[in-house]
């Protein structure tokens, strides 16, 4: 890729609490945390995960929604969860956060079979909540 291109840099998520989403993105979907340690000592508005190198999700609380100002209405949106967001794996990390979410007891729907996404159809992907509602979507590619 190159710097030309468009790519999907981040999404925020409206959390209850931040330093525990980061954690369970961390835990149980294989996230790496960013800046929780600076969040928590107050040094920052919110954590992010990295999704890859070029994309994150932001952990926005709730109590950011009063600066949500950049257009007229942003702040209502405080609280309420995207449709849901959908991770490309790999076949094997795919089966691994399955394994992952269902080791923690977190709910995963069945498993459908060629749905349609960026890249085409999917071979398999399933759906799952985080701790604040927000639904994803886990799916693999052929490749």
């Amino acid at each position: 890729m190159t710097n030309n291109t468009t790519r999907l840099d981040h999404v925020v998520l409206w959390v209850a609490d931040p330093a525990a989403a980061a954690a369970f993105y961390e835990t149980a979907v294989g996230l790496e945390p960013i800046r929780v340690a600076e969040f928590v000592q107050g040094k920052v508005s919110f954590p992010s995960v990295r999704v890859n190198e070029e994309t994150i999700l932001d952990l926005a609380p709730h109590t950011l929604a009063d600066r949500m100002n950049m257009l007229p209405g942003s702040a209502d949106s405080a609280g309420h969860p995207v449709n849901h967001v959908c991770l490309s794996l790999p076949a094997d990390a795919f089966d691994a956060l399955r394994a992952r979410l269902q080791d923690r007891g977190v709910p995963v729907s069945d498993i459908d079979h060629g749905l349609s996404g960026a890249r085409g159809d999917a071979k398999r992907s399933f759906y799952f909540r985080d701790p604040d509602g927000n639904v994803f979507e886990a799916r693999h590619y052929d490749d």
